[in-house]
């Protein structure tokens, strides 16, 4: 069982977001809400994207829109990802590590089959900023977060905003769980 109260947006350094997260496995009325609470999150906080991880959850599913609207989100459950194409670099940013934004490189082309919140499968495959978005949230899947991906000069960079999002995270009492 999912407790959608315990839902939040989750920033590091919180243990939730550094380990891959687990299967869905059925999709209940339990993940419809959960799904419906991460859009509000990701729209609340203006992304394109959010993960379970991200949302204190566990689990692999994401949400994403091309325009950060509710109309045009798509939920992703137990997601699978090919990516394909040459690597481009672009500037990211993270809901989880508010204030660091880092060049990337991520695959031009990507395509995803997922479970939908009726329980079917299907293939999407992105377009712009869903490409990037896509592999975005599927690393968080994967604890995998951007600054982990970030050079060396980025993350001497990134440093200072890092040391004190950890403050930030103990201050409010870090429950290291999420």
């Amino acid at each position: 069982m999912v407790d959608v109260d315990k839902c939040c947006m989750t920033c590091f350094p919180a243990a939730v977001l550094g380990g891959v997260a687990e299967p869905v496995g059925e999709v209940t009325d339990d993940i419809r809400r959960l799904a419906d609470k991460m859009i509000d999150i990701m729209l609340e906080k203006r992304g394109v994207g959010l993960a379970g991880p991200q949302a204190g959850m566990n689990l692999r599913i994401f949400v994403a829109s091309i325009d950060a609207s509710r109309e045009k989100t798509r939920v992703y459950i137990d997601p699978e990802i090919k990516v394909s194409g040459g690597l481009e670099i672009s500037e990211e940013g993270c809901l989880s590590l508010p204030g660091i934004h880092a060049k990337i490189k991520r695959y031009k082309q990507c395509s995803v089959t997922a479970t939908d919140l009726d329980g079917n499968r299907f293939t999407e495959v992105g377009e712009g900023v869903l490409i990037r978005a896509f592999q975005h949230e599927f690393d968080h899947l994967e604890g995998i977060m951007i600054k982990d991906r970030m050079g060396q000069v980025q993350m001497i960079g990134a440093r200072k905003r890092l040391r004190q999002l950890r403050e930030d995270f103990e201050n409010a009492g870090g429950d290291e769980d999420r």
